[in-house]
């Protein structure tokens, strides 16, 4: 009994001297930051990022290149409008020279044609001329050879688009003459390094 009033003292003092915890300390908050929901602006998609949100493309689309000389392509309509502003004439001078020759071999074109005159429409072709018979083109290499098959190479077809073929209509390019829709092209070859002479002659014929 006397060791526990001895005893008492000391455990009461021993409990009293343990720290307590501030009174703020309990309602401290946590450090880390609170979890947050996504607002709607970022649940949205980003323009741009979308496989479907492609612009459409700006580039220019490249023209149709013009017809080659010396081939059976044709020109398109939206082309053959273009160059018929004005007459064959201004426009032959303006891409190729001196007019009087093409207008020439028209004409005597025209002529032998309507005459049927093989050798007179022989001698305007420049050889090998291209030709096109039975629809496949192939290449004539003299005035023999294409009088002996000029039936074929100037059908009645391609006979009547000569003849009703008009000079001011015709379509011009610095590759030459065309009648039609490219049956007949008329160009002209250099005789001089300068190119004041030129040797002008049909250099395509057939349908």
């Amino acid at each position: 009994m006397r060791l526990i009033k001895i005893l008492l003292p000391t455990l009461m003092l021993a409990a009293c001297s343990q720290p307590t915890p501030p009174a703020n300390e309990a309602a401290a908050p946590s450090t880390s930051p609170p979890a947050t929901a996504p607002t709607a602006a970022e649940d949205a998609p980003q323009a741009g990022l979308s496989p479907d949100a492609v612009e459409p493309s700006t580039a220019a689309t490249p023209d149709t290149a013009p017809p080659v000389a010396g081939t059976d392509s044709a020109a398109t309509p939206a082309d053959a409008s273009a160059d018929a502003e004005g007459g064959a004439r201004e426009r032959i001078t303006k891409l190729l020279g001196d007019a009087a020759p093409y207008e020439s071999v028209f004409n005597e074109l025209q002529r032998g044609v309507a005459a049927g005159d093989r050798a007179a429409v022989a001698g305007l072709m420049r050889y090998p001329v291209r030709v096109t018979i039975a629809g496949k083109n192939q290449k004539v290499a003299d005035a023999a050879a294409f009088q002996r098959d000029y039936d074929r190479i100037v059908t009645p077809a391609l006979a009547k688009l000569i003849a009703e073929q008009k000079f001011d209509t015709l379509f011009v390019n610095w590759q030459g003459v065309m009648l039609g829709q490219g049956e007949v092209w008329i160009n002209g070859t250099c005789l001089d390094k300068e190119c004041t002479k030129s040797d002008v002659k049909v250099n395509n014929i057939g349908q």
